[in-house]
């Protein structure tokens, strides 16, 4: 079992070696325009997993896919003469479904914002049932609560002592204050 972060740098460099394979000496007119995503290794490091993705359609992407199987031993010893390691790792393409998630995901958000815009719609000519805000009080209730005097509430509530420190009275429990 090698160490993982090891595998990970093979499989880093393993991506580098089969991008870089794929641009400068793969020779195909059938390879279409493709990235290479993400390489894994396995913990033994005898496998390694490179997603690749293809830009076009569906017959690029089919043309894309059998020249990579049919250079797959080509690519591999490229791979070994990179990474420099005892025994080169078998080499799987697997087509990333990175792209396909994407589209998936932009479709769910455009339809979001049509839902949106029309409930935006109906809303903007919505009246609310009742009373706009069916808990706020009359303004002639509200100053009957307060017996029209705010400041003399409030000053009960504030005792001078002795030490010149207040204390606050609340519902006739005192909070001592010990200056110091």
């Amino acid at each position: 079992m090698a160490d993982p972060a090891r595998a990970r740098k093979i499989a880093d460099r393993i991506k580098v070696i089969v991008a870089e394979y794929l641009e400068f000496r793969l020779k195909d007119e059938r390879l279409g325009f493709v990235t290479i995503t993400d390489a894994r290794v396995t913990g033994d490091l005898q496998h390694a997993s490179v997603f690749y993705t293809v830009f076009g359609t569906d017959e690029e992407r089919k043309a894309t896919a059998d020249v990579l199987e049919a250079n797959k031993g080509r690519i591999r010893s490229a791979v070994g003469r990179g990474i420099g390691i005892r025994l080169t790792p078998s080499v799987e393409f697997i087509a990333d479904a990175l792209p396909e998630g994407a589209a998936h995901l932009e479709d769910l958000v455009a339809q979001t914002r049509a839902r949106d815009a029309e409930l935006a719609r109906a809303a903007a000519n919505a009246k609310p049932a009742g009373d706009a805000d069916p808990y706020r009080k009359p303004a002639e209730r509200l100053d009957d609560d307060l017996d029209g005097d705010l400041g003399s509430d409030l000053g009960s509530d504030l005792d001078n002592t002795s030490d010149g420190v207040r204390d606050l009275t609340a519902g006739g429990v005192d909070a001592d204050v010990d200056a110091r």
